[in-house]
């Protein structure tokens, strides 16, 4: 079992779900690194000017955020931690809406939610309650000191947890200025009628173990070739990040009532600035 990269809770209303997140996917794009070919030893980044080419010591480096071309206003680290988001170890639901209302170029970055210690009970009560409604969560969480939009979907017997991109971080339909070559096309039946014999003689079930990144498997073929020929170079790797802190969490299944009794306007989120 792939080891939990955040512990916390689902929260909504009065009620609260312990659980881990998990990440659903895993990169596997080649990774090429640098190395000096004289010594096999790693090749790191230089802090360099780029206007004079210089070297510069990391004590004379700023943060700043460009306004136009040549103008910055320069960014405290201190202004910076403040600005962050508290990490309040909770997904916060604020929001149920229809699971198809949300465009499919909003989504991120999906997880798997997984209950933890007494929260089975809870966690699937709310997996059947969104899969009998059709509705998806929305939520707001904060993940490596960024605060993010989320919803929550059931998938089997679990959770998903997917990241959503911000409005302002998705371009419009209109964007792509469409003619009236495309808007406004009119497409002859008959066409019409082959395109659709073809996709119907071409289509197949969902079968992902033959779908293959060829580019990833041919030199992954040629690292094996070499690695067998005793052409191996070994390069040391960081550990990776442990885990953040759990949060306290309540057992709170009969807080349903005095949620439904008590209920306070949602409180949409607000993007960190």
């Amino acid at each position: 079992m792939a080891r939990a990269i955040w512990k916390g809770a689902i929260s909504f209303g009065l009620v609260h779900i312990p659980v881990s997140l998990n990440t659903a996917v895993r990169s596997e794009r080649i990774d090429f690194d640098w190395l000096d070919k004289r010594s096999m030893e790693p090749v790191g980044y230089k802090r360099v000017n780029k206007v004079t080419g210089k070297d510069i010591d990391k004590d004379n480096i700023v943060k700043g955020v460009a306004l136009e071309k040549g103008r910055y206003v320069v960014i405290g680290e201190e202004e910076i931690r403040k600005a962050r988001p508290e990490a309040t170890q909770t997904i916060d639901i604020f929001s149920f809406v229809e699971a198809g209302e949300i465009p499919l170029q909003q989504f991120d970055t999906p997880y798997y939610l997984t209950p933890d210690k007494r929260g089975g009970k809870v966690y699937a009560l709310l997996r059947e309650t969104l899969e009998k409604t059709g509705k998806v969560a929305l939520a707001t969480v904060v993940l490596h000191t960024r605060q993010h939009l989320a919803l929550l979907r059931p998938l089997e017997d679990a959770l998903v947890l997917i990241t959503l991109r911000w409005p302002d971080e998705v371009r419009g339909i209109e964007s792509l200025e469409l003619d009236n070559s495309v808007t406004a096309a009119k497409v002859d039946k008959r066409e019409l009628d082959m395109a659709r014999r073809l996709v119907e003689d071409m289509s197949g079930p969902w079968a992902p173990d033959e779908y293959h990144d060829a580019f990833r498997q041919t030199i992954m073929d040629l690292v094996e070739e070499k690695a067998s020929k005793g052409k191996v170079a070994t390069v040391a790797k960081a550990e990776g990040a442990e885990a953040g802190k759990g949060a306290d969490i309540l057992d709170l299944t009969e807080l349903l009532k005095r949620s439904l009794g008590g209920k306070k306007p949602a409180k949409k989120p607000r993007k960190a600035s």
